[in-house]
């Protein structure tokens, strides 16, 4: 309080602040996933193109999914890939074939029916999510009623790069998300794709608040030999721009997201019964149990019975048709990782803190790898002579399981930001820094001013050496804050307004390579 604002006679109040400001870690893992939802709407109101926060998976369902019907009827179908089984002359080259009545068929996907966002945030969800930025640029698409060729890249004419990037574009405005995640990204053609993850990247350098986690086209059904023009296709894609910024994980992992009640009849050959009948009861050895089922669906009895009930007598009457779900099954739950990612990320931050590598762990509901790296042909996707760009590497191992193996970021020749954790830590920090100091705008450009923001960030480092966040013997080798006229200001720098605040930071690095030595002595007596 001003004397000179005190004018009448009598007692007065002045309180004085005892403790001074803080700085507030922010929120280090809220990643915002951008693509195609079963629908976008609550209560009447449109969540088409709005980032939309979410704190559970019930939250997403409630917005992003169908409602369920009134029982008895069996729960709505979020997601309805459309499958075909066509007949092959020979033996396909692809792994995804089934030997049908003596001869082989090839069990393709109807592209326009494959989306991948709404199992993502199933898979988030699994591996510990919390948080998270919904993006929803528009519901599924016609189905085509073709399939593409055996072995053939899926793209989806229905993810369109303008919907994509229009998504990425309204998350300018939000300073939350730390995580850029467009699982759809990969259904693009090479070079859509290519532009998408180039923007991705920009707008991550623009904000410098967040990272973009990548996957990469052909992890799906990578061949097992010429598997590296993926790679490398990848790599001359994603630009110069921003690299510290991105992160790749390959290849695609097989999951448990989808169970056996998710996919019925209805999600073979378009749903057209007729079509699949000759596979179960063939002419030349019919089935009447199998053949009495399929009338049944044709010409519905009365009360028909529910899509549930027609495919639990399916499989109980024939094995065939179980063994076609299955496989169908095993190839719908193959997922791009990074919706996985994101969940081990969170969960890793709230367990040890953002500066923990997020490798050396599993992803839950991970069972499967469509190939499966050895040390050696890692070696070539951790470090590239020519680009720099690392990719990290998710491997099978005897006795262990799968585990994600690599935290690099895209800039992998550089010594600053080589490294994912590196990179998460000076964007917490940073961010963090950033909005503590907000309230001193304004603030009159002085040493008390400058040993205030002095103390509230040293206070604030001293908290994230003590956590583990930064190396040294004491809080003076892990860190230091400078201020004033003389060090980081010059004369001129206070008449022009600007406060300059210097931080240094000794970031813990991750061990990525333990190297053991033995060698042998001469015995000694004893």
């Amino acid at each position: 309080m001003l004397q000179s604002n005190i004018k009448s006679p009598g007692v007065y109040i002045n309180e004085l602040n005892a403790f001074p400001n803080s700085v507030v870690a922010v929120a280090t893992a809220i990643p915002a996933f951008i693509g195609y939802t079963p629908q976008a709407q609550y209560e009447g109101k449109s969540y088409l193109n709005v980032p939309q926060k979410v704190s559970s998976f019930a939250e997403f369902q409630a917005i992003f999914c169908y409602p369920d019907p009134a029982p008895p009827a069996p729960p709505a179908k979020q997601y309805s890939p459309q499958y075909y089984l066509v007949q092959q002359k020979a033996k396909p080259a692809d792994s995804d074939y089934m030997m049908i009545n003596g001869s082989y068929y090839s069990i393709l996907p109807d592209p326009n029916t494959i989306y991948y966002l709404y199992n993502s945030i199933r898979l988030f969800y699994q591996n510990g999510g919390g948080d998270a930025y919904i993006v929803s640029v528009g519901t599924y698409g016609p189905p085509s009623g073709s399939t593409s060729a055996p072995g053939a890249q899926i793209v989806n004419p229905n993810v369109k790069l303008a919907d994509l990037t229009a998504g990425l574009y309204l998350l300018l405005n939000e300073q939350e998300p730390t995580m850029y995640i467009c699982p759809e990204a990969t259904l693009l053609s090479v070079a859509d794709n290519s532009t998408l993850m180039q923007s991705m990247l920009g707008q991550n350098a623009a904000m410098q608040s967040n990272i973009s986690v990548f996957d990469i086209i052909g992890g799906r059904n990578p061949d097992p030999i010429m598997y590296t023009n993926d790679i490398t296709t990848f790599r001359n894609n994603t630009g110069v721009q921003g690299l510290s910024y991105g992160t790749a994980y390959y290849p695609f992992i097989g999951t448990t997201i989808m169970q056996n009640s998710d996919l019925d009849y209805t999600n073979l050959f378009g749903g057209d019964i007729k079509q699949l009948a000759p596979l179960l009861s063939p002419a030349s050895n019919p089935d009447p149990v199998v053949n009495a089922v399929i009338a049944g669906i044709e010409t519905p009895s009365s009360p028909p019975l529910t899509v549930t009930q027609y495919n639990n007598s399916l499989l109980n009457a024939s094995k065939q048709y179980a063994a076609i779900i299955k496989h169908v099954l095993f190839d719908a739950n193959i997922l791009p990782p990074s919706g996985g990612m994101a969940g081990v990320m969170t969960t890793i931050d709230n367990q040890e803190g953002v500066w923990q590598a997020p490798a050396n762990t599993s992803i839950i509901g991970a069972v499967s790898l469509p190939i499966r790296l050895s040390e050696t042909q890692q070696a070539n996707l951790n470090v590239d002579a020519v680009s720099g760009k690392s990719i990290n590497a998710i491997r099978f191992f005897n006795g262990i399981g799968i585990l994600v193996w690599g935290a690099r970021t895209l800039d992998g020749n550089s010594q600053d930001w080589r490294y994912l954790p590196v990179r998460r830590t000076l964007i917490m920090l940073e961010q963090s820094c950033k909005l503590a100091s907000q309230p001193y705008v304004f603030q009159p450009n002085d040493k008390n001013t400058w040993e205030g923001v002095k103390a509230m960030i040293g206070s604030f480092l001293t908290t994230i050496w003590k956590e583990g966040g930064l190396q040294g013997a004491s809080a003076s080798d892990a860190f230091s804050v400078d201020c004033g006229l003389g060090t980081t200001m010059t004369s001129d720098d206070i008449l022009n307004g600007f406060m300059n605040v210097m931080v240094k930071v000794a970031v813990v690095r991750p061990a990525e390579f333990i190297v053991i030595t033995f060698q042998q002595q001469m015995a000694t007596s004893s």
